[in-house]
């Protein structure tokens, strides 16, 4: 089968895609039964090898960056570690946090399952996101053990770049991002089945800027969020 995926920047060197929630970028240890994966859908589609530059979580949507020769895949991934890339993400969280804030909480580094840990534990990174909140809202439903459940709209920056930052984050400031498996709360999460038909992580990389490894070029990167993730957003209220 052939997946097509839609290309929202391409020049010689780069091309952005919209990756869909439920994709894996490449082949992975801890999902040995996929048989799909961005990095081979991409490379078939265009016709050409592509190098993978960054990573987004198999459940997150939105901007995914490769790479079309080693050497400019190499020089992006690099901005990517020295935290010189801004990215913007949306998420719909648990509750209401406040309207804007910093949560500078370091992470301990992660290891999968197939992973051998170190004799040596290294101790926790320094980790920051900030967060603006968009938009809330009330629903006649009780989850916990309130009558109404809250839920809002966070646009989300995080400055460093730990694994699953963001999803442990919100987690960290009680206020779990909706359809997160791990981190999240399944009552929220059964809730959002049952009246949205939601199935995903809602989270969404929504804008990635960096500088172009030819010529330094500041490039931003913007994406709609995925249909799926703005379908729950229209049955919230949130349309604008």
């Amino acid at each position: 089968m052939n997946y097509h995926h839609p290309i929202l920047y391409r020049d010689e060197r780069l091309v952005a895609i919209h990756k869909p929630s439920g994709l894996l970028v490449h082949r992975s240890e801890i999902d040995r039964h996929e048989t799909r994966f961005a990095l081979q859908e991409v490379r078939d589609q265009l016709g050409q090898r592509v190098h993978a530059i960054h990573r987004l979580d198999k459940g997150t949507s939105g901007i995914l960056l490769f790479g079309l020769d080693a050497d400019a895949a190499r020089a992006v991934s690099q901005q990517f570690e020295a935290g010189t890339v801004e990215k913007r993400y949306l998420a719909i969280v648990r509750g209401w946090p406040d309207e804007a804030g910093e949560i500078n909480h370091p992470l301990s580094r992660q290891y999968d399952s197939y992973e051998r840990m170190p004799d040596q534990v290294a101790p926790p990174q320094e980790a920051i996101t900030r967060y603006r909140r968009l938009a809330t809202v009330e629903l006649p439903h009780s989850v916990d053990r309130y009558p109404q459940s809250r839920y809002a709209l966070l646009e989300l920056d995080p400055l460093t770049g730990r694994k699953h930052q963001l999803r442990r984050h919100l987690k960290h400031l009680s206020h779990p991002i909706i359809g997160d498996a791990t981190y999240g709360k399944g009552r929220h999460n059964r809730l959002f089945t049952e009246l949205y038909g939601n199935t995903r992580l809602l989270l969404a990389c929504t804008r990635l800027a960096f500088s172009h490894p030819e010529g330094g070029a500041r490039i931003t990167v913007d994406a709609p969020l995925a249909e799926d993730f703005a379908a729950v957003c229209r049955a919230l209220g949130w349309t604008a």
